[in-house]
């Protein structure tokens, strides 16, 4: 794929992110860089970004998937309130993965989850 400077700002943007920003929050900080830059070309570049395995979709259920910039296997919890994502340092060990299989049928090859939940600040908020 050749190089543009559209896509390595994607990158840049990602890169640079803490909080797995959605793609709408991408364009709008590629965006201070790129000012003609289009929503629909941040899309594609996330898409394309996402193939060539440089960064990672973390797919959540409302549709609004976040891009994460850490693409080794790892987990993640979202608060269902206001769609904050942060990563967590835990997976599930060979006695799951074994009752897992053992349950499904399935081997079991790979693990990634999202754990939904109501953030500090939005239960404090409530």
């Amino acid at each position: 794929m050749r190089y543009s400077k559209q896509r390595q700002e994607v990158l840049n943007v990602v890169i640079a992110s803490n909080d797995h920003p959605t793609a709408k929050k991408v364009y709008e900080r590629v965006k201070k860089v790129i000012p003609k830059i289009s929503l629909g070309t941040v899309y594609r570049n996330l898409n394309d970004l996402v193939s060539l395995n440089e960064i990672k979709r973390i797919s959540i259920k409302d549709g609004n998937d976040r891009f994460d910039k850490t693409i080794c296997n790892h987990n993640h919890v979202y608060c269902t309130i206001c769609g904050k994502v942060m990563d967590i340092n835990y997976t599930i060990d060979d006695k799951d993965t074994m009752q897992i299989e053992k349950q499904t049928g399935f081997k079991i090859t790979n693990s990634n989850f999202n754990i939904k939940g109501i953030c500090n600040n939005c239960r404090k908020e409530r």
